[in-house]
């Protein structure tokens, strides 16, 4: 027996892909509500503003969301210009949580600190399914209230769970005694903590996109204001990776990022730094000094006034710690999309079409998607998380056959490539096809347990 179908379907998080499945949920007629810890939809965006995403308006919309919104006299802005997190909150989000259809079903400044069954803890198997979600919520009044739902998407990300300055994993010491001169993610350099970073040594540690975004931020700022030097910290050694496919890339702005940055570090724009992997912060006079090991042994970097931070981030596991979740060991990803997004194994940052039974877990009715739904994989694009929507809301309906019929083509980023256990598996003997992305994972899989590879870009 099912929970109590006269609940609403509770989705944690406001972003884009919290609010479309709303809006597909209230397209099929489903009962919602919307929690989001944060003042405003799109809170977590906010915080990277200023940031210009690679997607086009065209790839960054969800369709359900579209249909309410073009109902009620929306025109999607510049179809094949990417827009900054900025303009996807002003120009996209929050239009969307005004529809009538989303109206009084979000609530914002409601934090969802802890989700279990009624009367149940995470040992009780009798009748579990029976019994709907219990959600501890902290409103904006600061009162706790508890909530009940037949079905929980949890949609809230990770933004706010960035990862530690430590090679390890773990804060190094002198890391919280000098939290106040340290930013974790994209701090607007440019914009709002122009003030912090003009005139000064800052070091950038971080391998992905977000370090790249801040880097040439600084670039520009040292146009501006004399002084300004940009020394970037990575802990690898393989450049071509990070800095991507380049004119391969399918995204044109993902790509045209990695050959900024590579001309700027190689016109000595940005002094860099590889292979460090940081396990000490001291403070050096006015600065500070990152300790790392280097393959020729420990080193010392020369003392900074700020750091910044983009290691990427870590789902909060602790609101759903009563529930029963089947989670990857290492990405704390759903359990099922790990193989596929491992960055171990692979560096397409794409994978192959999911939907509703890979991002469910043991706990009936409990669905994790969006940037959660990756862990600590740092792949996620808002396609992916927009088809992991519909395939939920459809099987939340009981359309199993459109949950079931998922959909996905992602744009390659130019340099999908294995690691030697690709090529010991077999590989299908050449590349994925075009469009799949998926980089022969699925055999590397599939035959590491012993079983026989289904084909490049299959499902296992």
């Amino acid at each position: 027996m099912d929970a109590p179908a006269n609940l609403p379907v509770a989705v944690i998080g406001a972003g884009p892909i919290g609010l479309a499945a709303a809006a597909h949920l209230a397209e099929r007629g489903i009962k919602v509500k919307v929690y989001e810890a944060g003042k405003s939809v799109g809170a977590n965006i906010l915080d990277w503003g200023h940031v210009r995403i690679f997607t086009t308006w065209e790839q960054s919309v969800d369709a359900a969301s579209r249909r309410l919104l073009e109902r009620h006299g929306w025109m999607l802005p510049r179809p094949a210009a990417p827009p900054t997190g900025a303009e996807i909150v002003r120009d996209y989000l929050r239009p969307l949580a005004a529809v009538p259809e989303l109206g009084g079903i979000i609530e914002t400044d409601a934090t969802v600190i802890a989700i279990s069954r009624a009367g149940l803890d995470k040992v009780t198997s009798k009748a579990r399914a029976s019994k709907p979600f219990e959600l501890r919520i902290v409103g904006a009044d600061g009162k706790q209230r508890i909530d009940l739902a037949r079905a929980v998407i949890d949609a809230s990300g990770t933004w706010q769970n960035p990862n530690p300055l430590g090679a390890s994993g773990l804060k190094i010491p002198g890391e919280e005694e000098a939290a106040n001169r340290i930013a974790y993610g994209m701090p607007d350099v440019l914009g709002t903590r122009r003030a912090d970073y003009a005139g000064k040594r800052v070091a950038v540690v971080g391998g992905g996109y977000s370090a790249i975004n801040v880097l040439l931020d600084l670039i520009r700022l040292a146009r501006e204001a004399p002084g300004t030097q940009a020394i970037w910290v990575v802990r690898g050694t393989d450049m071509n990776r990070i800095y991507g496919g380049g004119p391969a890339d399918q995204l044109e702005a993902r790509g045209a990022l990695g050959t900024r940055l590579r001309q700027s570090v190689e016109q000595g724009r940005i002094q860099l730094v590889t292979g460090f992997r940081a396990n000490a912060l001291r403070q050096q006079g006015d600065g500070l000094e990152l300790v790392g090991a280097t393959e020729a042994g420990d080193g010392v970097l020369p003392p900074v006034e700020r750091i910044v931070v983009a290691t990427g981030q870590r789902p909060d596991l602790d609101m759903t710690r009563e529930l029963r979740l089947e989670l990857d060991p290492w990405l704390e990803s759903v359990k099922a999309l790990g193989p596929l997004i491992d960055p171990n194994l692979h560096s397409c940052g794409s994978v192959p079409p999911h939907g509703h039974r890979e991002t469910a877990h043991p706990e009936p009715g409990f669905y994790t998607i969006g940037v959660k739904s990756y862990g600590r994989a740092p792949t996620f694009l808002l396609l992916t998380g927009y088809e992991q929507a519909r395939s939920v809301a459809a099987a939340l309906a009981g359309d199993l056959e459109a949950a079931d019929d998922v959909h996905l083509v992602l744009p390659e980023t130019g340099i999908c490539s294995t690691d030697g256990a690709a090529d010991a598996a077999g590989c299908c003997g050449g590349p994925a096809p075009a469009g799949t992305g998926a980089c022969c994972v699925t055999d590397v899989v599939a035959k590491s347990a012993g079983k026989s590879g289904c084909g490049c870009g299959e499902a296992a």
